[in-house]
């Protein structure tokens, strides 16, 4: 997962945010803590970073980000819905100014015909109201490209809403 591209992805990112003074909190389900992970992997990157939360299950999307459960269930753990409720709820429980929010289905099982494997939703959120929402449908990737592609987009949208 950290390959140079993703490295140099990150170090951008940081310069960037750096010289905008803003700071990133992540909520990731899917990535298991990927994209937190790329981000730390630079040294310095405490200056940006502010905190991640990992949040594989309901349950911790609810004790963690305050998702109410009912509304996981209502509109699905991999939703639009959801991805932008993360992405609040972190703002919500840190000091951040910036959220990225992963939810999807990485596979190889538990994906369904409505919801299948390679479905992620991606939702991006500034404490001064800027927000950005994308679902990508990465197809018949392994479960290790479908993660690899989704910290990258999660690196794009951190990358798109701070400029």
């Amino acid at each position: 997962m950290l390959t140079g591209t993703a490295i140099a992805e990150a170090e951008a990112l940081l310069a960037l945010y750096r010289k905008h003074r803003l700071t990133i909190v992540t909520a990731e389900s899917c990535t298991g803590g990927l994209v937190a992970g790329v981000i730390t992997a630079i040294p310095g990157s405490s200056t940006v970073f502010e905190r991640g939360f990992v949040t594989y299950s309901n349950e911790a999307k609810a004790d963690s980000l305050g998702i109410p459960l009912d509304f996981i269930e209502r509109y699905g753990a991999v939703s639009q819905e959801v991805a932008r409720a993360m992405a609040v709820g972190a703002l919500d429980n840190s000091r951040a100014d910036v959220a990225i929010a992963v939810t999807g289905i990485a596979g190889p099982g538990g994906g369904t015909a409505e919801k299948p494997v390679g479905l992620v939703h991606f939702a991006c959120a500034r404490r001064d109201g800027g927000a950005q929402a994308v679902e990508r449908r990465y197809g018949a990737l392994s479960r290790s490209e479908i993660r690899t592609a989704s910290v990258s987009m999660a690196l794009k949208m951190l990358r798109d809403v701070a400029g």
